[in-house]
């Protein structure tokens, strides 16, 4: 073998280049929101988290070399939130043992083969619905953010659409330091806040101590099992069929996706993090700034893990600082990166239904959507449905 045709034949390496940078910060518009829930809501302790995510994007980062993302499991952190407020029966405890439940799922699908059939089972017409619904929902909270702030998401928006395709400039820095430009001038006592907070180095602790039944029934009946089929859907067969489609020369499968899946949760559980996952729009987010490679995921992991060893306490007043219109600005960009990369509809009138039908519900619930979309296409296969 050549020089040359080894160097075709290695695998591509990942880049820590401007672009990767600006890359990194692609997910924020729903990594903090659903951080700042935990901590603001649920009293959780931002050392754990940040911790949990620092650690699990670097390796995932060093190990795949595409954007995988690492995101929160978003129907664990919004029931979580929803009631603790109504009911105040979720504790941080519980939310740590329904990440070591759901790691424990998909590390069972992963090790024992199911996974492989259950990618099987699921038709392409599905996962593209998940695709078009996610990308609308994201556009919608997007636009919802920006609403109560019109001035400041207009102002993002026209630097986000002047820059997206510069590489020279890249859109995220800007948008970065307009919201941290917006939010001291809006609020110049946070900005004392934070420069008045010493680092202070912490190190991980054990966080299972005094768990009892009650909460060991919340968090698995409550926030584990209704995030399986969200799971299933967005972050592994969504994400696998994104990664190989972004990135043919780096494939991924969903047994994989799923073993890191419940790895990083079972790490997380007993780290003090929240559920973690790889979902599809965290991908469409990274990639929409600048993101080739899993450099941008490193980059932000080593960040998140310099906050929690060293800054946890001014975590709260740094999210507090950033205005929630740009970060809007930066969903609605993700949203429009995930529903419009996916191709044409399928030709198929009974498909193009499912796919229709699927992701109008999966704007909703993408765990719903996706249940809905597979019965229409195995009802209208065996002709008890037409449309």
């Amino acid at each position: 073998m050549s020089d040359s045709d080894a160097s075709q034949a290695a695998p591509p390496s990942n880049r820590y280049d401007t672009m990767e940078w600006a890359g990194a910060f692609g997910d924020l518009g729903t990594l903090i929101p659903f951080i700042a829930a935990y901590i603001g809501v649920l009293g959780m302790d931002p050392f754990g988290i940040l911790f949990a995510f620092g650690v699990s994007m670097l390796v995932c980062g060093l190990y795949y070399r595409t954007p995988i993302p690492v995101q929160p499991m978003k129907a664990i952190g919004a029931a979580a939130s929803i009631q603790a407020v109504q009911t105040a029966v979720v504790t941080p405890g519980a939310v740590h043992i329904a990440a070591l439940a759901t790691g424990a799922v998909w590390l069972l699908l992963a090790l024992s083969g199911l996974m492989r059939h259950v990618a099987r089972w699921v038709p392409a017409a599905v996962v593209y619905a998940i695709l078009l619904g996610l990308g609308m929902g994201f556009m919608l909270q997007g636009v919802k953010m920006m609403h109560g702030d019109l001035p400041v998401a207009v102002a993002a928006g026209v630097i986000a659409l002047a820059l997206l395709r510069s590489r020279r400039m890249p859109a995220m820095f800007f948008l970065l330091l307009f919201g941290a430009a917006v939010g001291i001038w809006r609020q110049p006592a946070l900005l004392t806040q934070l420069l008045s907070t010493p680092p202070s180095l912490r190190l991980p602790s054990w966080e299972l101590a005094g768990i009892d039944w009650d909460q060991l029934f919340v968090a698995v009946v409550m926030l584990a099992l209704p995030q399986i089929p969200l799971t299933l859907g967005n972050a592994i067969l969504a994400i696998s069929h994104e990664n190989n489609r972004l990135f043919p020369e780096r494939p991924v499968t969903e047994s994989g996706i799923a073993f890191s899946t419940g790895l990083m949760n079972l790490f997380s559980g007993m780290s003090g993090g929240v559920p973690m996952c790889h979902g599809a729009g965290g991908m469409a987010g990274h990639v929409a700034f600048g993101a080739r490679t899993g450099g941008s995921v490193v980059i932000l992991g080593g960040l998140l893990l310099v906050l929690a060893l060293f800054f946890s306490g001014a975590v709260v007043t740094l999210f507090e600082l950033f205005p929630p219109a740009v970060l809007g600005v930066l969903l609605f960009i993700t949203g429009l990166q995930l529903a419009a990369g996916n191709g044409r509809l399928p030709e198929a009138r009974d498909e193009r239904m499912v796919v229709m039908a699927g992701a109008a519900v999966c704007i909703w619930n993408v765990a719903a959507g996706f249940l809905l979309a597979c019965a229409l296409h195995y009802a209208m296969r065996r002709g008890w449905l037409r449309l």
